[in-house]
């Protein structure tokens, strides 16, 4: 606090009694209460909603004792549905309306997260850079996010039943650790597509000697037949408009008989709208979670449905061991980047492991086929 006396104004008011809902003090000491550091802080929020809550925290007007435990009783007593603002039900208009996940947009969100610098990921990451849901729930259990990164990869590749020479699509291969992870342990053959020009760059020398090609390009433009096909949390940039072509790319790429392993992150609910304000503006642009009933409908007459595995739970771990990865590094990143990108890295890493704690949205590996398992398909955990 600055000393001045607490705002007593109808903004604060509406602030106490609707965080008071969700469990959550102004100024107290539970985990997750909320700590004002400026006043006009409630103002604020009661106009702008979520996108002026993430600037104000950015900005230093606020803190909580516990961030992600502040967003966990947010989401799980709903409060988000209480306060949007106008540019909140802007940013779900606009992606009613427009396609913002289409060819010529594809390498906006590559330009502005991906290619931020790959120092920061190399901090962040595990030693394989999986910026992804790393699998804690396996057995035996991880005990460290190395540990739990490798069972997921290795997950992967037991569901696909991968085998030496098998060719594997990646969509959205990242820093190439699917790739490398599959050609030096099972002896794939990977061909990966991403957007971003510095993943590519810092993945083909990551991954020389191995049979792996690794290509800047659109998923859009693959036309090559392949044993297997993989994307792992790619699809969030897809967007509602554009999943029935995503899975006709799919199908059209997959070899009958062959299997396709999707990781994504999901919404309880199908909705047509673009994300949280904030997130929109500063994370990720034009993104957009999907449901398993959309998933569901964009893959009917192309691909059977056959296993669905959910460990979203993992992901608050895997986010919260980010932060722990990024906050012990940044002594040495806060040259390049400056406070204020940190105060904003970390409301990013720790409003989503408090959405993911809460439920409020979740995890999913889904396995398909083209043509359905003889038999049926056996499920691997």
């Amino acid at each position: 606090m600055d000393g001045r006396v607490p705002d007593m104004s109808p903004a604060r008011i509406a602030a106490e009694r609707l965080l008071g809902k969700a469990g959550i003090t102004i100024n107290g000491t539970a985990p997750g209460d909320l700590v004002v550091h400026d006043e006009r802080l409630f103002k604020r929020v009661i106009g702008g909603g979520t996108l002026a809550l993430g600037e104000a925290y950015m900005d230093g007007w606020w803190d909580s004792t516990d961030l992600a435990e502040f967003f966990a009783k947010v989401s799980g007593a709903n409060l988000d549905k209480e306060n949007y603002s106008l540019r909140d039900k802007l940013v779900f208009l606009r992606a009613w309306l427009f396609n913002l996940q289409s060819r010529s947009r594809a390498y906006q969100v590559a330009h502005e997260h991906y290619d931020l610098g790959n120092d920061l990921y190399e901090a962040t990451l595990d030693p394989r850079m999986i910026y992804t849901c790393a699998y804690w729930s396996g057995t035996p259990r991880a005990t460290n996010l190395a540990e739990a990164q490798d069972a997921k990869l290795d997950l992967i590749c037991r569901k696909l039943g991968l085998k030496a020479g098998d060719r594997v699509l990646d969509i959205g291969c990242g820093w190439g650790g699917f790739a490398k992870y599959a050609a030096e342990k099972y002896g794939a053959h990977v061909v990966g597509v991403t957007v971003s020009k510095e993943q590519l760059a810092l993945a083909q020398e990551r991954c020389k000697g191995l049979p792996i090609e690794l290509r800047l390009q659109d998923y859009r433009d693959v036309n090559e037949l392949f044993d297997h096909v993989v994307s792992i949390e790619m699809i969030e940039a897809v967007g509602h408009k554009n999943l029935r072509e995503y899975f006709e790319v799919v199908a059209c790429c997959l070899k009958p008989g062959g299997l396709f392993l999707l990781q994504a992150i999901v919404n309880q609910e199908a909705v047509t709208t673009g994300g949280d304000a904030w997130i929109d503006r500063y994370i990720f642009p034009n993104g957009e979670l999907v449901s398993v009933e959309q998933l569901g409908k964009a893959s009917e007459r192309l691909l059977m449905m056959e296993d669905l595995h959910n460990f979203g739970a993992d992901y608050d771990r895997t986010l919260v061991e980010w932060f722990k990865n990024f906050d012990a590094a940044w002594p040495s990143l806060k040259g390049k980047y400056g406070e204020r990108f940190y105060r904003m890295w970390k409301y990013y890493l720790l409003q989503c492991a408090g959405l993911f704690r809460s439920r409020f949205i979740s995890d999913v590996q889904v396995v398909f086929s083209k043509g359905g398992v003889p038999g049926g398909y056996q499920t691997v955990r």
